[in-house]
């Protein structure tokens, strides 16, 4: 696999958000101002786009991560784990300290296992629940990204 990131969104990243969150989910709102603001995180396998995700600073030293998504072909690889820890990479490369995130619920249990926590901020979006995860990036996150490809 390997990474593109881009401060303008690419139509790779918009086509793998609408198959994942609009097509596959059902949200509705998928694209919105801070598009324009982040950095967005593609990867490939080959020519080929398979995941994606954003991330943009938030305030101070702390930046977010959102729209982590993954093609149905490319699950069960640990490609959503590289991809935030690229992520990782990315924002701490840029003076990030801490990434947050906005998680469906469903899923809190994969940040988990990548070191996030709940911060105990519980809501809906678009009728989904979902929760506030944080996590430090100071040092080595152990999940930086790795071809895991065969």
């Amino acid at each position: 696999m390997r990474y593109e990131v881009s401060e303008a969104i690419p139509e790779d990243a918009k086509a793998i958000r609408k198959a994942v969150f609009v097509e596959e989910q059902g949200f509705h709102n998928e694209f919105d101002l801070t598009d324009d603001v982040s950095l967005h995180i593609v990867a490939y396998d080959g020519a080929d786009p398979a995941g994606v995700c954003r991330i943009f600073p938030d305030c101070g030293k702390t930046w977010t991560l959102g729209r982590l998504a993954v093609l149905k072909p490319y699950r069960g690889q640990h490609l959503g784990a590289n991809l935030v820890g690229k992520a990782e990479e990315t924002a701490r490369s840029r003076g990030a300290n801490r990434l947050t995130l906005h998680a469906q619920e469903r899923v809190a249990g994969f940040y988990e296992s990548l070191g996030y926590r709940d911060m105990g901020i519980h809501d809906q979006d678009e009728g989904c629940p979902h929760m506030w995860m944080d996590k430090p990036l100071t040092g080595s996150t152990g999940n930086e990204p790795e071809d895991r490809a065969s």
